[in-house]
């Protein structure tokens, strides 16, 4: 997400950086690369300006403070109004009401929206321990009412089934009284999407609000629709009191300007992102580390909220237990690393995050890294488990049936039991007493503020950013 415009203003607010003091003359190159960048990630015009001229009337003048340089001072001031311009914090759904809260999804078809139902529910009883009611009010598309059906059993709320004969207001009546005898905390509706904003569409989903009188109305749309995704919103706005957005498929969204516009041109908070197809690719909108991560800043407190999630905690303690004890590291333990560092997102999920790491996540993606990971475990589950255990034992002759078993070249094996080892030299020295040392090593790669000391994020000079 992000990277054209991440790639732009990186090398754009580098330009400030030698300044010793911030002026309009020395600062107007800067501004107008910025516009440009914020232009061509679609990010709507009256959006750009604004923003360009409130970043302009902070900068001017400023004086550096002791522990920044100009171009940190500027780019702090481009991260705030950006900060700014999304909303400057997540806000949470509003469920505080007499139980079930309804929430009903509006959107385009095609936007994503029986999906994210799904996802929502998935988020709604993992995170915040709900009990959850799905249904589906889209009586145009008998299809989506067996979609929904499917994706609430993955992911693990109750159905309430309905069919394309029924009123969607007596569905929805419905599911909403089956929900109070049930004790359900929330009903998910999910409504009829149309190719495009039309009257009927309007009018049904307006007497369908009437009727249920949600406590939230979430308006569904596609981030790679750019501005046009504001648009939309601004149009459902005017017929519908939305109270928030959810912006789907925003990894394939290279630009990122329906972030940048949605809140600014509806008024209304994105609450949430979808990051991908899966059902558990659903993640709030946190305006700050957004922001962050379009300045090539990283997003640390999103991957430690990721690691909580989806690291396995009884297998990292006890693989943690282990090394400590210095019982060595085989390719069980190998392979257990790979999956985790899958459920991750893989490498590329995991710089893309990091610090100063944007770049290195593209160049990850244009290394095809992820299949190097595919590969890597494809070669362990073909050994056998003594093999696992034991790697010494794996002859010439092992090695030719590891690789045929894998659908790799036997070099491919030796390039992994090369990298094992070397993995297994760096988990001894860390067994014991050694295990602080890794500690404090980590430590000192965290960001400022952290407890560390890495250097600027991004290649902004040294010394990192303020927080």
């Amino acid at each position: 997400m992000f990277e054209n415009l991440t790639e732009r203003l990186t090398q754009t607010l580098r330009s400030v950086t030698g300044q010793a003091k911030l002026t309009e003359d020395n600062i107007k190159g800067t501004l107008r690369e910025v516009r440009m960048a914020l232009l061509e990630a679609d990010v709507a015009l009256p959006v750009v300006k604004e923003f360009i001229n409130s970043v302009k009337e902070r900068a001017v003048g400023q004086e550096v403070t002791k522990s920044l340089t100009p171009g940190q001072v500027f780019v702090k001031i481009v991260n705030e109004e950006m900060v700014r311009l999304m909303g400057e914090a997540n806000e949470k759904l509003n469920l505080a009401t007499v139980p079930p809260a309804v929430v009903l999804m509006a959107g385009l078809q095609g936007a994503g929206k029986t999906t994210s139902v799904a996802k929502l529910g998935r988020h709604l009883r993992e995170r915040e321990k709900k009990k959850v009611l799905v249904v589906s009010a889209d009586i145009y598309r008998p299809a989506a009412i067996k979609q929904l059906e499917t994706l609430a059993g993955e992911v693990e709320v109750d159905f309430f089934p309905s069919t394309a004969d029924q009123d969607p207001v007596d569905i929805a009546n419905a599911a909403i009284a089956h929900a109070r005898i049930q004790h359900h905390d929330v009903v998910l509706v999910d409504t009829a999407g149309r190719l495009h904003v039309d009257e009927e569409m309007m009018g049904e989903i307006r007497r369908l609000h009437d009727a249920v009188k949600p406590i939230e109305t979430l308006f569904v749309v596609d981030a790679m629709t750019g501005q046009d995704a504001a648009n939309t919103a601004r149009a459902f706005n005017d017929v519908l009191p939305l109270t928030g957005v959810i912006l789907t498929k925003t990894d394939g969204d290279a630009r990122g300007g329906a972030a940048l516009s949605v809140r600014q041109i509806t008024g209304k908070p994105i609450k949430f992102i979808g990051v991908g197809e899966k059902v558990d690719a659903l993640d709030p909108f946190h305006p700050d580390r957004i922001a962050s991560r379009i300045l090539g800043m990283g997003d640390v407190l999103s991957l430690i909220e990721e690691a909580e999630q989806k690291i396995d905690k009884e297998k990292a303690e006890k693989f943690a237990k282990k090394i400590k004890k210095g019982k060595g590291f085989d390719l069980e333990d190998f392979r257990e690393q790979i999956s985790q560092m899958k459920n991750m997102g893989g490498m590329a999920g995991l710089l893309d995050k990091l610090p100063g790491m944007g770049q290195l996540a593209q160049a990850a993606e244009a290394a095809n890294a992820e299949k190097g990971i595919v590969q890597m475990e494809a070669i362990i589950n073909s050994m056998t488990p003594d093999e696992r255990r034991k790697p010494d034992i794996i002859s010439g002759s092992r090695k030719k049936r590891i690789a045929l078993g894998s659908g790799t070249q036997v070099q491919d094996v030796n390039r992994l039991l090369k990298q094992h080892k070397q993995m297994s030299k760096m988990m001894k020295k860390f067994s014991g007493k050694g295990m602080g040392k890794l500690m404090r090593g980590m430590k000192g790669m965290l960001p400022p503020g952290m407890g560390g000391g890495m250097g600027g994020p991004g290649g902004f000079g040294g010394g990192g950013f303020p927080r």
